[in-house]
């Protein structure tokens, strides 16, 4: 969170708009070797001039060329992504991909909606979050048990 945040004119700052003193973020994760070339490999993939993705601009310009194929792309487009969201939430409680199958709905839903690109980015910086919190919990209570050993 940036330190210059400010509330809008006219009300007051809130506890979500001040910022975290240093002391109380948590420590930055240093990401590990496979994280880093997962992440390499994310972005690698997303480069707009691999061949399929511009086969798949091809198709998407001829379909945005008939506007009754268009309205059918987007609703099918809606159906399929949001049926895969639902279904993904149902599976974050169970033991399996949950999360990979929402995001995989936000996915498609993405391709047509720029209000589901928005929440795909906000889910996946709160989930980083999440694991950052979670990493530093778990190594603090590694070392707060190594001290109740020795």
């Amino acid at each position: 969170m940036s330190s210059d945040l400010r509330p809008e004119p006219g009300r007051t700052q809130s506890a979500r708009t001040q910022p975290v003193p240093s002391a109380a973020r948590a420590p930055e994760a240093v990401p590990t070797p496979l994280e880093r070339t997962v992440r390499a490999e994310i972005v690698a993939a997303e480069r707009p001039d691999r061949p399929v993705r511009r086969w798949l601009r091809g198709i998407r310009s001829w379909i945005d060329r008939h506007p009754r194929l268009r309205f059918a792309y987007r609703f099918g487009v809606g159906v399929l992504g949001g049926v895969i969201a639902v279904v993904g939430l149902a599976l974050v409680p169970l033991p399996g991909p949950g999360w990979l199958v929402v995001f995989l709905g936000l996915a498609i839903l993405g391709t047509e909606f720029a209000w589901a690109r928005r929440l795909a980015r906000w889910v996946k910086r709160m989930l980083d979050r999440f694991w950052a919190w979670w990493k530093a919990r778990r190594a603090g209570r590694e070392v707060t048990a190594q001290h109740a050993e020795g």
